[in-house]
């Protein structure tokens, strides 16, 4: 069976413009303008993989960072939190493959965090990815899945690991889109996480929707889904967990998965978080949800939008911003709350409003789990 590939292979030359990143430089880098394509958050699976006889390969996907629990055997070994192959490798390389659980994604850059691996890790990595087209069925990917597979193209190229140490790459841009990865462990051993940073490739537009009498319609859809290729490109403060969260699919499991500040003593203090849209367009409902945030919801919410055509992103207080929903929203614990029709303020009810951008302001601060705006895209 023959599966497209990335157009270009790559060149082993292009090693000279991959750019590593520094623990630092890597949050700088990417924190605030990419998500993690490879997390399982985002609905990224393992396929296959060469051995993974003391952590399961699965562990590289954990959207947390690594933990450690000293002390801890199990059957086989040491408890670790990631992904360990056996020793004594015959081939060259432990390999695993990945599903990118977004229709595509482009790849700006890679993250290997071996947190916890000493005399285990992985000494050197690759990484590898291809393309293939979102109609086809479940049973390309079981060519992908095959450690013979061809239409590989190296995006990052062999690269060294340090022990219990977190090692970016910043790759050249820009990519082409991609829908699986494999990463190569030379020779063998453990790595704790593989964070892909990036953002997602908006899928085509569903067919228009009709009824009997009736012209099409162009559908509903979530535009500010990270699915969709919605990023969070600012927020006031993120001391619990990062604002980027909020984009996620789902409502999650826990606190841990939302999006929590520190507490404001400062009178008249707010936070705020701003999404660039996966999709541009009008907007006809907005849904808060404060699911698992019981004694620190915030009291009330704001959201604004505009279409922004400045140069990099707006601020916060860059002129522009309209009310997307009308006034301060009330607030309550573990509650996902639904603005649309009249709750919507008059800019985003007028007619052939589009915007690029939204804010969500905490008054004055606390935690949100979901924030989802609908709408439907400019055509």
């Amino acid at each position: 069976m023959e599966i497209p590939a990335i157009p270009s292979n790559a060149d082993p030359s292009q090693n000279n413009q991959i750019t590593p990143l520094t623990p630092s430089q890597i949050d700088t880098a990417f924190s605030s303008t990419t998500t993690n394509l490879s997390s399982s958050s985002l609905n990224a699976t393992i396929l296959s993989c060469s051995n993974d006889y003391f952590a399961a390969a699965s562990n590289l996907l954990t959207p947390t960072p690594p933990i450690h629990r000293p002390g801890v055997f199990i059957h086989t070994g040491a408890w670790y939190d990631g992904w360990e192959t056996r020793r004594h490798n015959p081939a060259e390389y432990d390999w695993a493959v990945i599903k990118l659980g977004v229709g595509s994604g482009i790849v700006h850059g890679v993250e290997i965090d071996t947190a916890f691996f000493v005399g285990n890790y992985g000494e050197e990595v690759l990484v590898e990815a291809c393309f293939v087209e979102q109609n086809d069925n479940g049973a390309r990917d079981g060519e992908v899945s095959k450690p013979d597979f061809q239409g590989w193209t190296t995006i990052l190229p062999r690269q060294r690991c340090g022990p219990s140490q977190r090692q970016g790459w910043k790759l050249p841009q820009p990519t082409q889109p991609i829908t699986h990865v494999r990463v190569r462990m030379y020779p063998d051993g453990g790595f704790a996480r593989l964070r892909l940073y990036g953002h997602a490739v908006p899928p085509p537009p569903p067919p228009p929707s009709t009824t009997a009498g009736t012209t099409s319609t162009i559908p509903l859809e979530e535009l500010s889904s990270a699915l969709m290729g919605g990023l969070v490109v600012g927020a006031s403060d993120q001391h619990y967990t990062p604002a980027s969260n909020i984009l996620l699919p789902g409502r999650g499991k826990d606190m841990g998965d939302g999006w929590e500040t520190a507490r404001s003593r400062a009178k008249g203090h707010v936070d705020w978080a701003i999404v660039k849209l996966g999709l541009v367009g009008g907007i006809e409902r907005v849904v808060v949800d404060t699911k698992d945030f019981r004694g620190n919801f915030p009291r009330a919410v704001r959201v604004h939008g505009l279409l922004w055509k400045g140069e990099g992103e707006p601020g916060a207080d860059d002129g522009g911003w309209v009310e997307v929903v009308k006034g301060d929203r009330p607030c309550q614990a573990d509650t996902e709350h639904v603005f649309e029709g009249e709750e919507l303020g008059e800019a985003a009810r007028g007619e052939g409003r589009v915007f690029s951008h939204v804010k969500l302001t905490m008054v004055p601060d606390g935690g949100v789990k979901r924030f989802r705006v609908f709408g439907r895209r400019a055509v």
